[in-house]
C-alpha cells in the first residue's frame, strides 16, 4: 500500500483496517477468518505474494498450517518442520517477529535455507501470534523477490497478525466452553444413572464417581463417559 504523504497513507490505513474488521466480522467460522486474513495480507501488503499461518501445539509437539494462499506456503512449513529450524518456527517458538531481506544471503537455517530457495522464496516477513500458553504461532508473508518488504509492510502486517491472534484465541475459548459443557452434561447423566440404579441421592452418586476417579487415577469426565456409554456402575 503506497499513497503520497503521511496523511494520505494514514487515511488509507484507517480505511483498510475498518474494511478488514467489517469483513472479518461477517465470516462464519475461524477457518474462514484465517483464510481471509492471509488473502487480504497478499492484497494489502506491498511486496507480499503469498501468506500463511503456522500454529504450534507445544504440549503435544504438533504443527499445522490452518490457512495458506498456496502450496508454496505449506511446502515451506513442511521444510521447516522436517528440518526443525526456520524463520517461521523461530517467530513461533521465540515469540518475536522477523524479516528476511534475501534468503540467498542468509547464513542461518542451513537445512531449511536451500529448500526454501528451491521453492523460489527470497524474502520473508513474520509476526508471532500470542494465542495461548501451549499454542503459539506466526503469520508469515513471502515474496519471490529479494528486499520485498519495507517498514509499511511491517506495520500493516502487525494488524493482520493481531486479527489472526484474536480469531484463534476466540476459537480456543469457544472450544473450551463446549468441552466444559459436554463434560458437565456427561457427569450429570452418569449421576442420574447411578441414582436410579442404587436408589441414592445426587450427592452420593457423585461421590461414587469421584471415588472411582481417585481410586483408578482416571479423570472424572472419563469415568462419567464410561458410565453413560456402558451403563456400568463404577466399583461394581
Amino acid at each position: 500500500m503506497s499513497e503520497n504523504g503521511g496523511g494520505g497513507r494514514l487515511g488509507a490505513y484507517h480505511r483498510l483496517f475498518a474494511d478488514m474488521a467489517r469483513e472479518l466480522f461477517s465470516r462464519d467460522s475461524t477457518e474462514e477468518v484465517l483464510e481471509r486474513i492471509v488473502e487480504m495480507a497478499v492484497e494489502a501488503v506491498d511486496g507480499c505474494e503469498e501468506a500463511g499461518i503456522l500454529l504450534i501445539d507445544r504440549r503435544n509437539r504438533r504443527f499445522e498450517t490452518p490457512a495458506a494462499t498456496s502450496d508454496l506456503v505449506r511446502a515451506s512449513d513442511r521444510a521447516q518442520l522436517e528440518c526443525d529450524e526456520g524463520p517461521c518456527l523461530d517467530a513461533s517458538r521465540q515469540e518475536q517477529s522477523f524479516r528476511v531481506d534475501d534468503l540467498a544471503e542468509e547464513s542461518r537455517w542451513p537445512c531449511y535455507r536451500p529448500r526454501a530457495l528451491d521453492l523460489g522464496i527470497r524474502s520473508m516477513l513474520g509476526f508471532e501470534l500470542y494465542t495461548h500458553e501451549d499454542n503459539l504461532g506466526a503469520l508469515d508473508l513471502y515474496s519471490r523477490s529479494p528486499n520485498a518488504f519495507g517498514e509499511d509492510a511491517r506495520q500493516i502486517g502487525w494488524v493482520f497478525a493481531s486479527h489472526a491472534a484474536v480469531a484463534i484465541a476466540g476459537a480456543q475459548r469457544e472450544a473450551t466452553l463446549r468441552e466444559g459443557y459436554a463434560t458437565r452434561q456427561e457427569i450429570g447423566e452418569a449421576v442420574g444413572i447411578i441414582m436410579e440404579r442404587k436408589r441414592i441421592t445426587s450427592d452420593e452418586a457423585f461421590g461414587v464417581l469421584r471415588t472411582a476417579s481417585m481410586n483408578s487415577n482416571t479423570k472424572l469426565r472419563d469415568i462419567a463417559r464410561r458410565t453413560v456409554e456402558t451403563g456400568e456402575i463404577p466399583g461394581e
